[in-house]
């Protein structure tokens, strides 16, 4: 299975994208149900990697509850530390998240994330960057090899912004007690962002998994009269989408399977409906000229970053 499911549109009513429709999240116990038939349905469609962050607002206690539904042990489950939700669930928020890279942080929200076990096989940084400095804090990173060798976790990290190609670069460096402690990265790629081909023949060969996120571009993929500078690649799209008689969000998605060989890429879908359209990836190939075609639409990624920050939380 390529596809794994990210959780943050399940555990938290807002979130950083370009909606393609309006949506009331002000319920939370209805907002939890839907959340909790997703999980569901992701299992029944295959879906075996569940990704999830203390960051996510109620999704590593939602996904904790689902878990007990199950005894399943192809189930893998990978969270991540560094992020705490801030927002308690009101769209107004002015601060939504807050990042702290410490050691005491990570000690906290591995008290909760440790329920996960035995289900838990990734344990990832949230959004290392070089300006927290996370990746010399050797506190830390002692603390993340001694996880990874008592529970036999994979030790990760996510990267976000700019410089996600230095992170990843410094990260492979890091060695503890005579051992690589990354296993794991987690990194932003669309045809949008495709920096991450830069490095990614390195860390296949050095055995290295590589999880895919932000697949769709935060919803910048979808025509929309704010970007008219995509209107070349809407067209493209929905002229391939189509051809294929599937949506945007699957050749999007395919582009990805056969551009980064054995990635898990993560959907970020929040309803069951878009969990079905995104597996339709599957159902098709892209050639070799459509793949050109798309590679053609590689934006500088201080253009891509500056463009994400300006998107909402709704």
């Amino acid at each position: 299975m390529t596809l794994g499911l990210g959780t943050a549109a399940l555990g938290r009513p807002q979130y950083i994208n370009v909606r393609q429709e309006s949506c009331d999240n002000s319920n939370l116990e209805k907002f939890r149900k839907e959340s909790f038939s997703v999980l569901e349905e992701a299992y029944n469609l295959g879906i075996r990697y569940f990704d999830t962050a203390p960051g996510y607002g109620l999704a590593e206690e939602l996904l904790l509850e689902w878990l007990q539904t199950k005894n399943d042990t192809s189930v893998e489950v990978a969270t991540k530390w560094g992020y705490t939700y801030t927002a308690n669930f009101d769209a107004n928020a002015k601060v939504h998240e807050v990042k702290e890279h410490s050691l005491a942080k990570l000690n906290e929200q591995w008290q909760f994330s440790k329920k996960l076990l035995p289900y838990l096989k990734v344990y990832q940084i949230h959004s290392a960057t070089l300006e927290t400095a996370v990746l010399e804090n050797t506190q830390v990173l002692e603390k993340l090899a001694f996880l990874k060798k008592k529970h036999h976790l994979k030790i990760g990290l996510t990267t976000t912004g700019t410089n996600q190609l230095d992170v990843i670069k410094k990260a492979l460096e890091v060695v503890i007690d005579g051992e690589h402690l990354f296993d794991i990265f987690q990194v932003t790629y669309n045809f949008l962002d495709q920096s991450l081909r830069e490095v990614s023949q390195k860390l296949i060969k050095q055995n290295k998994t590589i999880v895919i996120k932000e697949a769709l571009a935060n919803g910048r993929i979808f025509r929309n009269k704010k970007y008219p500078h995509y209107l070349k690649m809407y067209t493209i799209l929905e002229n391939l989408a189509k051809k294929y008689n599937v949506g945007v969000d699957a050749i999007s998605l395919k582009y990805i399977k056969q551009t980064i060989a054995n990635s898990i890429i993560l959907s970020g879908a929040s309803t069951s409906n878009q969990l079905k359209e995104n597996l339709k990836l599957n159902s098709f190939s892209l050639s070799h000229e459509e793949i050109e075609i798309l590679n053609s639409f590689k934006t500088a990624p201080k253009f891509y970053w500056t463009e994400r920050k300006n998107l909402q939380w709704n």
